[in-house]
């Protein structure tokens, strides 16, 4: 099995290529991913990474948050996961205004990250994108549990 983990390019780094992580699969997955997909702007970038999360983040507050046994936990998930958005995105501001180092972020990581990625201004429209994408995406999901009988109805044909 030891033949199977070997470093990847320098071993001082301690970036191991295994077969799980070096695998076609998996790099080609990885690449398209909204971080390492190429030609995207990071406003574009910040959207899709933000639909996914706001996406996600509904489900944990409105079914397993303080408010899920009262008459409104559909709605306390949708504020819940946005204003987790809305945190997310001033840390994204704050990691802007401290200095983005792209020497470190090459050398640690596989794929090579955007150039737009490495300025303020990248960062900025980037966090822009997620706080819009993160609501949008926390909103169809509320949208979606809220008229989910109707949904139903439609795709069973209205047959119960």
């Amino acid at each position: 099995m030891s033949d199977a983990i070997q470093p990847m390019g320098d071993p001082q780094i301690g970036n191991l290529e295994t077969p799980l992580n070096s695998s076609g699969f998996t790099k080609a997955f990885i690449g398209n991913l909204p971080a390492y997909r190429k030609g995207l702007s990071p406003q574009r970038r910040g959207l899709e990474v933000g639909m996914a999360h706001g996406y996600l983040l509904y489900g944990p507050f409105a079914l397993l948050g303080p408010l899920r046994d009262s008459d409104i936990p559909g709605l306390a998930g949708l504020l819940g996961a946005a204003g987790l958005v809305v945190i997310l995105t001033a840390c994204l501001s704050i990691y802007s205004g401290a200095g983005v180092n792209p020497a470190v972020s090459k050398t640690t990581a596989p794929f090579t990250p955007p150039e737009a990625l490495s300025t303020d201004e990248g960062w900025s429209e980037f966090a822009g994108g997620f706080l819009i994408g993160g609501i949008g995406g926390a909103t169809f999901a509320y949208l979606l549990a809220a008229n989910m009988s109707t949904l139903l109805a439609v795709v069973s044909g209205g047959h119960s």
